[in-house]
């Protein structure tokens, strides 16, 4: 007879009874247990999750969000661990089919889901090792990632989150940072840190101190594959949405010239990312706008990004990836652009092709 593996979703949780029911209603069918992990709540946190079937453990907080998750995984205590936050939940039919199937395959391998972040305007996708096997445990005050030597595999299992949606955002404002500046303390030379430290301030659109974060992570990160010992080095994962976050943020405090030079250094490592052309296409145009005098200089160059887009067309697969950057998006703006110009009419061909 094959073995059976138990299955548990591992949540760590306060004041989320606006969401926690979501994620476990969305799960419940497809796990053997779900364990929240309350860390201080004074909302109905506690309440919803056990009226939802879950078993809660308490925890309290110390700033440091791989202790709760390693004290969570503790409590579950599982052979598969499920990880997921209060304010995901699971879509589509495939991921409970592919969470069934858990049971009955071996703990030997990590797996990762895809993850749809829904901001306002759109859609980014990555993909996260959330499936973990019962030993493996997390490192990391912050952005902690799970530490093993394993293999990786994709897994079919579609997750959504809506923390970025602007009332979501108002209630956490100010924790994320205060928590990666705590860790940068202690690792200054860490790129990743500086990424994600950009990234939230990116998020509450303070973009000349998130370009300077930005600009920390490229140096340390260049600097350490400069000396690796074997030779050149591949980008990190997230290395592509550094890029188009940098971009923006040098957009949006108007350093185009600068935005551009960075461009360029990243043509060949991001020659398959439509968000990266979406980007340098939106410094550009920017750029004409606030300087009309460059703009026939800068025009084709725009049109030559847009058009670069939906040649490429829609990469989800890849680390932050926006939905319609590689179709949409791109064609709208090559379609105004194209109006602009006294092109109508193949303006008018690529706005049927794209609804």
């Amino acid at each position: 007879m094959q073995a059976r593996w138990r299955t548990c979703l591992v949540v760590i949780a306060r004041d989320e009874a606006a969401t926690l029911p979501r994620l476990l209603s969305s799960v419940r069918p497809h796990v053997d247990d779900m364990l929240v992990l309350d860390t201080g709540s004074t909302d109905e946190t506690v309440r919803l999750a056990q009226q939802a079937g879950a078993r809660v453990a308490f925890f309290p907080w110390i700033d440091d969000f791989a202790a709760a998750r390693n004290a969570a995984l503790d409590a579950a205590g599982a052979d598969w661990h499920l990880v997921l936050d209060a304010d995901e939940w699971l879509i589509g039919a495939g991921g409970g089919v592919a969470l069934d199937a858990l049971r009955h395959t071996a703990p030997d391998f990590v797996g990762t889901i895809a993850l749809d972040d829904r901001f306002d305007g759109g859609t980014a996708r990555s993909r996260l090792s959330r499936v973990l096997p019962g030993p493996v445990r997390y490192a990391g005050r912050i952005h902690e990632q799970p530490v093993h030597r394993l293999p990786v595999r994709p897994l079919d299992i579609h997750v959504a989150h809506d923390g970025y949606l602007p009332e979501r955002l108002q209630v956490k404002q100010g924790r994320n940072e205060q928590l990666l500046r705590a860790a940068l303390m202690d690792e200054p030379g860490n790129a990743y840190l500086w990424y994600q430290l950009g990234k939230d301030l990116s998020v509450y659109e303070r973009f000349a101190e998130a370009e300077a974060a930005f600009a920390n992570a490229a140096d340390r990160w260049t600097a350490a594959a400069s000396i690796a010992p074997s030779g050149p080095v591949e980008a990190p994962g997230w290395w592509g949405d550094l890029v188009a976050r940098r971009l923006f943020a040098l957009k949006s405090t108007k350093r185009h010239a600068d935005g551009l030079v960075f461009a360029e250094t990243q043509l060949q490592i991001c020659a398959d990312s439509p968000d990266f052309f979406f980007a340098l296409g939106d410094v550009l145009l920017d750029w004409a706008a606030d300087e009309p005098d460059n703009a026939d200089a800068l025009l084709p160059m725009i049109e030559d990004a847009w058009r670069r887009c939906l040649e490429l067309g829609e990469r989800p697969g890849q680390a932050g990836a926006v939905s319609g950057r590689g179709s949409h998006l791109a064609a709208h703006n090559l379609a105004l652009l194209l109006d602009a110009t006294g092109r109508s009419d193949e303006a008018e061909r690529l706005r049927r092709r794209f609804t």
